[in-house]
């Protein structure tokens, strides 16, 4: 039941394309498996590790704004030294392995972070929205967003 019969060329396009499985037991996301189609039409070898990990961080950013409530806006913590947290404004990538992150600190001063893809390990946080702003801004809508307009 359910075991369909595929061609080797099948198999071989399937082990190619990028895929997702999440369990997270506290929020309605569990066993999320779908990718958006601007993530999923380019197969993972034809992607550099820094484009590929800058798609994954904005489907993860993205995921964990949904989660947030009208008080909150996303921010990333950083591990293995003292760059603190940076409130995300913008986020890049050069090939073939440099992710970047702009944005600010806690106390509001510009920062950008330039990390190698094999370095990278960051936390997600929520962090109140600034008082004068009405709205949080939601990054990682905005960042999907582009890679859509992109794979146009």
């Amino acid at each position: 039941m359910g075991d369909e019969i595929k061609t080797s060329a099948e198999v071989e396009e399937a082990a190619a394309l990028p895929r997702r499985y999440e369990v997270d037991t506290t929020s309605e996301g569990a066993g999320k498996t779908d990718l958006p189609a601007c993530v999923d039409t380019k197969p993972v070898q034809q992607k550099s590790p820094a484009e590929w990990a800058y798609e994954r961080l904005i489907l993860y950013i993205q995921n964990f704004e949904q989660q947030l409530d009208n008080t909150h806006e996303v921010a990333m913590g950083f591990t293995g030294g003292d760059a603190g947290v940076l409130r995300i404004e913008g986020m890049g990538f050069f090939d073939p392995d440099i992710v970047t992150f702009y944005g600010s600190d806690t106390g509001g001063a510009k920062t950008q972070l330039v990390q190698h893809v094999s370095q990278l390990n960051v936390m997600l946080r929520a962090l109140p929205k600034p008082r004068e702003a009405k709205e949080p801004v939601r990054i990682g809508f905005r960042l999907a967003k582009d890679l859509e307009d992109k794979a146009k």
